[in-house]
């Protein structure tokens, strides 16, 4: 919750600098629940674009979920259909890397657990939301405080965090690669996803070794 809270904060902040009032931002951290996308969809509100551009912008940025449910769904297999649902609602990057660290230890994830995470940083992002948009125009210049290095920051913790697993240095370095490629040819926010699906291919290629078990 700690790690989480300078992320809606930032978004609050960001969403009210945008032109959105305080119910409109905490709104869209209750139905998004995705601080990028959410981020990335404030800063398309008010462009002149077509509307559906700015929803699949989102989806965009937002793609590698796919790409977490896919493996987390083996985790928490033993959820009812209803369960699954509702933890893949909840699901966030810290979220799936908890649950798959703990998986991979042979710790039990049962439902209850999982929710026991899920919840208290949901309803935290939530009110950070209210908060940040509250009272974010304090901050003249966020990038003075590093404000704005916090996202890539914290992602790379989290790709770190899985180096132990198989084949992990040449999926990473291809996604790496590819999404640098894809910003300065193509651009934000399609780098993301073109990144991430550089690193599933070279992971499909490569495979995975016996008695492994690969995420990407």
């Amino acid at each position: 919750m700690i790690a989480v809270a300078p992320f809606g904060l930032l978004f609050g902040a960001l969403a009210a600098e945008n032109g959105l009032t305080p119910f409109e931002a905490t709104l869209m951290s209750a139905t998004v629940y995705a601080g990028a996308s959410q981020m990335v969809g404030i800063e398309l509100f008010g462009a002149d674009i077509a509307p559906w551009i700015v929803v699949f912008s989102i989806v965009a940025v937002n793609f590698r979920h796919v790409l977490y449910s896919a493996t987390m769904g083996q985790t928490i297999g033993a959820y009812s259909r209803l369960q699954k649902a509702l933890a893949f609602a909840l699901m966030t990057d810290p979220q799936f890397a908890t649950t798959e660290q703990k998986a991979e230890k042979g710790i039990a994830t049962p439902f209850a657990w999982y929710l026991g995470l899920a919840l208290p940083v949901y309803a935290l992002w939530v009110a950070e939301a209210w908060l940040g948009a509250v009272f974010g125009s304090l901050i003249d210049d966020p990038a003075a405080y590093a404000i704005d290095f916090l996202l890539p920051l914290y992602f790379l913790g989290m790709v770190m965090g899985f180096r132990g697993r198989a084949n992990w240095l040449p999926v990473v370095a291809a996604s790496a690669v590819a999404s640098v490629a894809a910003y300065h040819f193509v651009g934000s926010p399609w780098h993301v996803s073109l990144g991430g699906l550089a690193g599933v291919a070279v992971a499909a290629i490569i495979g995975v070794r016996p008695g492994h078990k690969l995420v990407v």
